[in-house]
């Protein structure tokens, strides 16, 4: 008699299975919808915006554009992104040949904008992060030693934490110079350690300035005969002028990431034009 009973109980048992896995393959799959939506949404609105960029800015070719946050659909009719990336790399520069050219922007306001943000678009920004971003190369070729590399500061390199900024930017002094300085008469490559500032009244002048040779593990361990000596240092150091960082940001930091030397910029509450992401 029990297991007569029983049996109904174990049918109603198998149907309550079937019903709670048809609603969560039903649920499952809006929610998979729901997030390709969201996707590919976010994929359009990236696409516009890197032809906006490219439009406004004269670019040759459309940058990167990430719009970041989840889910995109809401920020957009909140009318408000949390955060805008958009990167072009290898930008014709009137001074180095090539540059790259960075910017982040942080809590940017479409009140009086489309989500679809157009060319001609006034973008009122919570945070700018800019950047110019020049490589060993061409800076290099710029100096006159055509195989220079680039390091951060070894004592930056090796500390635990990367001694470095947010965005991986290597303090301004003591960075690592390798190469071979012909104009100045020495035909072996050698490592100085070189200091960055800025300068000019509008601060878009690059000043490198080498203080000594370095020699040792992790450098070319080249000495320097003193009656070469300064002519080398004189071979590391120079201007680089023309280094106006995207939508006109004051520099901040200047320093190295990778075999890269990079100048940024960070500022608060502005409005920017994207015909403003290219200034040189």
């Amino acid at each position: 008699m029990r297991a007569a009973r029983s049996a109904p109980a174990v049918g109603q048992n198998v149907q309550v299975r079937k019903l709670l896995i048809t609603l969560g393959a039903t649920l499952l799959t809006v929610v998979i919808g729901a997030v390709g939506v969201d996707f590919g949404t976010t994929i359009y609105a990236e696409y516009r915006l890197a032809r906006a960029v490219r439009s406004a800015a004269g670019l040759s070719f459309d940058p990167s554009v990430a719009i970041l946050g989840f889910p995109f659909i809401r920020q957009a009719m909140q009318h408000h992104f949390d955060e805008i990336e958009i990167k072009a790399n290898g930008v014709g520069h009137q001074v180095t040949g090539k540059a790259s050219l960075e910017a982040t922007l942080h809590n940017v306001d479409l009140t009086e904008a489309s989500w679809l943000i157009k060319p001609d678009a006034s973008l009122p920004v919570g945070k700018l992060e800019s950047r110019i971003i020049i490589d060993s190369g061409h800076l290099g070729r710029f100096i006159g030693i055509a195989d220079l590399m680039v390091e951060a500061p070894s004592k930056e390199t090796n500390d635990a934490t990367g001694g470095t900024t947010e965005s991986g930017i290597s303090g301004s002094k003591g960075l690592v110079f390798t190469g071979t300085p012909k104009k100045a008469g020495f035909d072996k490559s050698v490592s100085v350690a070189v200091d960055l500032s800025v300068a000019g009244p509008d601060q878009t002048t690059l000043v490198f300035t080498a203080t000594d040779v370095q020699t040792g593990p992790g450098t070319a361990d080249q000495p320097v005969p003193e009656d070469k000596k300064a002519a080398v240092l004189a071979a590391f150091s120079g201007s680089l002028p023309g280094q106006k960082l995207p939508f006109g940001v004051r520099p901040t930091t200047e320093g190295a990431r990778g075999s890269d030397i990079i100048i940024e910029g960070i500022t608060e509450g502005v409005t920017i034009r994207l015909d403003e992401f290219k200034l040189t």
